[in-house]
């Protein structure tokens, strides 16, 4: 369970990626799904640091 946790930061950041991602390969960018993918990937990599800090 701890290894889940451990790992959900890298989850989100992936996430975050992927819908970045997938408007790109559509032509279809606009700012929503831009700031929904960067709000993941930074809320991803914010708790990644925050949980490899205090997860053991």
């Amino acid at each position: 369970m701890k290894e889940l946790l451990k790992n959900s930061g890298v989850i989100l950041v992936l996430i975050g990626v992927a819908i970045l991602a997938i408007p790109q390969f559509s032509h279809s960018t606009t700012n929503t799904s831009l700031v929904i993918g960067a709000i993941f990937t930074v809320l991803g990599i914010i708790a990644t640091i925050i949980l490899y800090k205090y997860v053991e």
